[in-house]
């Protein structure tokens, strides 16, 4: 402004004036107008965080294994359940874990379980030296599911868990190249009859053997398994969860070796849908003659755990072993928590503690299981990073 002044002193003073005053008007706008370019620069400079897609959670060195969680199922919650046991094997036990979840594209780091077809980072499948499946009827796109075959071709262990009898579907119209790994496939590579479920773990989605909210299942170990690593630290009877048996075909195939039963145990107390397990308590001890339908189902036990090797056509032998039980909730007992924990350690080759730590880490309030609408993923918006 002196500068200014002092350019126009051989103007007449009147005329200095309005110049001046013509100025003082001016300078706000000027000065807001530059202000408003500066902050639109430094928005636009502003990073764009991207939002957490994954979890991940860091071992120990003398550990040194790296496992891929992957979540992805409408009904039983693995999006809560993958990550406690994520912490519990990373907190306790060293392992460096990598947790996935099912998202819309459009929605980058918020869960929605419904969407089927996305779960971004199994790339990480690539440095992972084993897999935790916990996916229901899956119709992932071919850039994804390459990762997973690729991870199957190997040989390397899995770990499925309730649904991942039936990770996996695709549409009988599907142009996908993954097609046979359908739960309900029947084409001409004759050796996917059935699809992943059956070839891999040995068995795809059959039946509720159990009567579905209504009949608990309690793990009873087999005769032969009493010694078996995988059972270490566990009773017969102290597994116990409220999601019910599933129905398989017996014997099952290959070298299948069944390490726990289920037995379904009626409720004694009445159903209720605000309870975590609609009624039922790991208490109640009635052993159930029929299932809904009238069909008994305790004179010949399904098994609700065992291990199998298998080996995809052209590829490696690999090991795996399948649990039937497992939702977010049943993963409140400790013996559900201790079998899963011991099946990480055995197929990945490593001496299965006696008494594996199993306690949960931080606060854990799981859901009831059971399918949700489209509107209520939308409007629940439950970040990734929450889950952390």
């Amino acid at each position: 402004m002196c500068y200014i002044y002092h350019q126009i002193s051989n103007y007449t003073k009147s005329k200095k004036n309005a110049i001046m005053k013509k100025i003082c008007t001016l300078l706000p706008i000027v000065l807001l107008f530059a202000c408003g370019q500066k902050a639109e620069k430094q928005e636009t400079e502003k990073v764009v965080e991207t939002p957490k897609q994954m979890l991940t959670y860091q071992g120990s060195e003398e550990n040194g294994k790296h496992l891929v969680l992957i979540s992805g199922d409408e009904e039983y919650r693995s999006e809560e359940a993958l990550p406690q046991l994520a912490k519990i094997l990373s907190k306790h036990h060293g392992f460096s874990c990598t947790v996935l979840f099912a998202q819309h594209p459009d929605r980058p780091g918020i869960v929605d379980a419904n969407y089927l077809k996305n779960i971004p980072g199994l790339q990480t499948l690539e440095s992972a030296d084993a897999m935790i499946l916990f996916t229901r009827f899956r119709a992932l796109p071919d850039d994804q599911m390459k990762y997973i075959d690729t991870y199957f071709m190997s040989g390397k262990p899995v770990v499925a868990i309730r649904t991942a009898t039936h990770a996996f579907n695709f549409d009988k119209d599907s142009t996908s190249s993954y097609v046979h790994y359908g739960n309900y496939y029947n084409g001409e590579m004759s050796e996917w009859t059935d699809g992943f479920g059956r070839l891999v773990l040995g068995e795809k989605w059959h039946t509720h053997h159990g009567h579905h909210k209504h009949q608990s299942t309690r793990g009873i170990i087999t005769e032969e398994s009493t010694e078996h690593p995988l059972t270490n630290g566990i009773a017969s009877g102290e597994i116990w969860g409220s999601t019910d048996v599933y129905g398989v075909r017996l014997p099952l195939p290959g070298d299948s070796e069944p390490i726990v039963l289920g037995q379904v145990i009626n409720r004694r107390g009445p159903f209720d849908e605000n309870d975590v397990f609609y009624g039922m308590k790991p208490t109640d001890d009635e052993i159930a003659e029929v299932n809904d339908k009238g069909i008994p189902v305790n004179d010949t036990l399904m098994p609700i755990a065992w291990t199998k090797s298998y080996q995809l056509p052209g590829g490696e032998k690999g090991q795996a072993f399948t649990s039937t039980i497992g939702s977010s909730s049943d993963l409140l007992n400790e013996g559900v928590r201790r079998l899963l924990t011991n099946s990480v350690f055995w197929i990945l080759d490593l001496p299965v503690p006696q008494k594996a730590n199993v306690d949960l880490v931080g606060a854990y309030d799981p859901s009831a299981y059971g399918f949700q609408t489209d509107e209520y993923w939308l409007e629940r918006q439950l970040k990734i990073e929450d889950l952390e």
